[in-house]
């Protein structure tokens, strides 16, 4: 499955998936859900997002191979060293399907994303 999806909701999106991918999406969905209990779900740019104060949380979509999970330059950075062991870029970091998702990484960037989301809409 390419990320060009037609799902209409984060749970279309999913079930397009195989059953070990599909298992993967529903828990970094979990984990977002958990660490951001104010932000709200939707599809944009075709894949599941977070959107929290009206800005883009964090975005993660399923591939053959890996979840790619998107919370933007600030949100890598700032896991830099952790996320060595990943394939990265600016903005990105794909978790490999054959290993377990890193759930505690996943939550720790979420909960600094919500922090920086929250500051902005303070301003």
């Amino acid at each position: 499955m390419a990320n060009r999806s037609t799902a209409n909701s984060i749970d279309e999106y999913i079930a397009e998936f195989p059953p070990e991918t599909r298992a993967a999406l529903e828990e970094v969905r979990a984990v977002i859900k958990a660490s951001a209990p104010g932000a709200t779900e939707r599809m944009s740019y075709a894949i599941p997002t977070f959107d929290l104060h009206g800005k883009h949380l964090v975005h993660f979509a399923g591939y053959k191979s890996h979840i790619g999970f998107y919370p933007g330059p600030s949100g890598i950075e700032a896991f830099r060293e952790e996320i060595k062991a990943y394939k990265s870029a600016k903005g990105s970091v794909q978790f490999p399907l054959d290993q377990p998702m890193p759930t505690d990484l996943i939550r720790r960037i979420v909960e600094l994303r919500v922090e920086q989301t929250a500051a902005k809409a303070r301003k």
